[in-house]
């Protein structure tokens, strides 16, 4: 059986499928000597740094905190920060080619609001940057636009991702609300997530 939502489908047979179940049910094993806080940071191969960092920097907000010169990297390293950490990005220069996504399919940066969400798609059009998709996927339930940077990278601003709290609910597949644009996520909401907008002014028809 398969829901139709959209673009996408959700396969509910194949969600109960028993490799995909036994996926599910994957249990972190207890006594680990130590404990992930957080995922820190990606560092991406790039082609050309100044166009690279322009784009993080002009494009992205992202601040520059250090830079290491060929000498001491092959390429040249570019050390970017979002917030108090050093660096949430990196960029190592010396790439060839652009990227085609076959091991890093994308990496996702959050915003605090859905309004910025909306101004993140205007900002990015008018900086001629390429957009794949706006709206809301399946599983986590955030909006988010997705684009890709000067290298092909594929990149995500978005909002709403679901939280997972204790005892460990997860949102059920009937909940999922895909969305082909932002106005369609906003206007179809899957329950519990807040989609009001205060500058409706972004909204398109």
């Amino acid at each position: 059986m398969a829901l139709e939502r959209g673009r996408g489908v959700v396969d509910l047979d194949g969600l109960a499928r028993e490799d995909i179940a036994a996926l599910a049910r994957r249990e972190t094993p207890a006594g680990l000597p130590f404990a992930v806080r957080k995922i820190g940071h990606v560092v991406l191969k790039v082609r050309d740094m100044a166009r690279s960092v322009a784009f993080y920097t002009d494009v992205l907000g992202f601040r520059v905190s250090d830079v290491y010169p060929e000498t001491m990297m092959p390429g040249g390293m570019v050390f970017m920060r979002c917030n108090a950490d050093h660096h949430g990005v990196a960029l190592v220069g010396g790439m060839s080619e652009e990227a085609d996504n076959t091991e890093l399919d994308h990496m996702a940066f959050e915003v605090a609001t859905l309004d910025e969400v909306l101004r993140a798609r205007d900002h990015l059009e008018e900086h001629g940057v390429p957009i794949d998709f706006h709206g809301r996927r399946r599983a986590g339930c955030q909006i988010a636009v997705e684009f890709r940077d000067p290298d092909n990278h594929r990149l995500e601003i978005y909002w709403g991702l679901d939280q997972i709290g204790n005892p460990g609910h997860i949102r059920p597949p009937d909940e999922w609300r895909e969305a082909q644009s932002l106005e369609e996520a906003i206007e179809n909401p899957p329950p519990g997530q807040d989609t009001t907008v205060h500058d409706r002014s972004r909204l398109r028809s």
